[in-house]
């Protein structure tokens, strides 16, 4: 059987993200440069003050030279998401060399092999819970090596695994119910109690989780019946690694098996109560490789040579998280943020009630791309906002629903998240074949926020 024709070729992630730093550069010689007041506010966060923006006449853009020394300017603020990606590889490689995950998945595959729809739930209801409430992200890196295994082994692709976890934590961030980088800034910001509204939220959570859930379902049967019809059939980079033979599981398996368990459990922990990043979750998957090595007998240079391999795998992967941070990096050296934001939200003053509620929807969406930062988007654009909703007569709580709906649904698209361009890249998936995959759904998405934003405007969420 052939491959069905593609379509158009779609360039390499790395040329489309470089475009958009062109494009990105581009419009700080066309837009005036501009900025807001700010001020500090009770918790000692930079907020801006509605009303000031001002254009900057003496500002001048970025030069020509700019398009060049960016990329390695945008690599080094990536730099803690970059050496976390490293840092996971090669531990994952470590890992993959005692042989406890092969043994895992075929005994997982052994009793559960055949429930597709089962893995999809499961998968998605648990990225969502982890995005919901802890605001995990990048930490659901270090478990796309093992959902690619699952997924091959149920015949579906490295899209379709992908899927499952961009849906979940897209859900999670877009409807969350207490994740603290994104709704507690917000509420912070427009002056509400925190994880006020959160029941509204949570009953948003499951029909949302239930449209991701059917929509990646219907693209994996149709992978399984016909696997010419996958997006990324004629991609070798994207295709998973075969399925595990059926191996035991050894009393060593085990043991690493459990230190994997207790490294999760640890890193829940850190997040929620310790305060824990990148810095101390890299160190822990560092001491995981380390004692999982030791338990299976590896030797230390041995252990050395599987880290290094592992790491060298997604050098790719860190440049396109370095190039996708160098974009907000010429759009912020141009000071055209501010100037986007001010014309975008403007107009809302202009309409009253659910229009205005839909607008602030929409104008988050589109922000997500040049501030792809949830907390950073927050303090931008919620003092703004805010003020509006009074204006127009909509609670503060639904402009903080249309704040995180349109961060939390947008971050599975936009170019410009690094986490996401990092998964595309650990995954093989080209960012042209992602599009195709991912807009029906975001747009499923943003519509159904679209409704449950008017329903929360009629009804008075507060």
């Amino acid at each position: 059987m052939s491959a069905r024709p593609i379509g158009m070729k779609v360039p390499h992630t790395l040329v489309l993200l470089y475009g958009m730093i062109v494009l990105a550069w581009l419009a700080t010689l066309v837009l005036p440069a501009g900025v807001f007041e700010t001020v500090t506010n009770d918790h000692g966060r930079e907020v801006v003050v509605p009303g000031t923006f001002t254009t900057l006449a003496d500002a001048s853009a970025p030069s020509f030279w700019s398009l060049f020394t960016v990329i390695p300017r945008g690599l080094a603020a990536a730099q803690g998401i970059i050496f976390f990606v490293f840092i996971i590889g090669g531990a994952l490689g470590v890992i993959r060399a005692t042989g406890a995950l092969d043994a895992a998945m075929s005994r997982l595959l052994e009793r559960f092999g055949g429930q597709t729809a089962l893995l999809i739930a499961m998968g998605m209801l648990a990225f969502g819970a982890g995005s919901s409430t802890i605001g995990m992200a990048e930490e659901y890196i270090a478990l796309i090596a093992i959902l690619i295994t699952l997924c091959r082994a149920m015949r579906m692709d490295t899209v379709a695994a992908l899927g499952i976890m961009t849906a979940g934590y897209a859900v999670g961030f877009g409807t969350a119910v207490i994740n603290p980088f994104t709704v507690l800034v917000a509420q912070e910001v427009a002056g509400l109690p925190p994880t006020s509204g959160w029941g509204y939220r949570l009953v948003l959570f499951f029909p949302f989780l239930a449209i991701g859930f059917v929509y990646v379902l219907r693209y994996a049967r149709k992978v399984q019946a016909d696997p010419t019809a996958s997006l990324v059939y004629d991609i070798p980079e994207a295709q998973p690694p075969e399925s595990p033979e059926s191996t035991a599981l050894t009393g060593r398996h085990w043991a690493v098996l459990g230190l994997i368990l207790a490294t999760l459990v640890a890193l829940v922990w850190g997040i929620k109560w310790q305060g824990w990043y990148l810095v101390e979750l890299g160190a822990i998957f560092i001491g995981l490789a380390l004692v999982a090595g030791l338990v299976c007998g590896l030797g230390l240079d041995d252990m050395a040579r599987r880290f290094v391999d592992g790491a060298a795998e997604l050098t790719g992967t860190a440049l396109l998280i370095g190039f996708a941070r160098a974009i907000e990096l010429m759009l912020s050296d141009g000071q055209v943020l501010y100037t986007i934001v001010n014309a975008l939200a403007v107009p809302l003053e202009a309409v009253g009630g659910e229009l205005s509620a839909v607008g602030m929807l929409l104008i988050q969406s589109a922000l997500n791309f040049f501030i792809p930062s949830g907390s950073g988007q927050a303090y931008v654009t919620m003092p703004l906002m805010a003020p509006i909703a009074d204006l127009v007569g909509v609670t503060r709580q639904v402009a903080v629903l249309a704040y995180q709906m349109g961060d939390g649904f947008m971050n599975i698209i936009v170019p410009t998240n690094a986490v996401l361009m990092g998964m595309l890249g650990l995954c093989g998936i080209p960012y042209g074949r992602w599009f195709r995959f991912v807009w029906p759904l975001v747009a499923m998405y943003v519509a159904a926020g679209a409704v449950a934003i008017v329903i929360a405007v009629q009804f008075g969420y507060s």
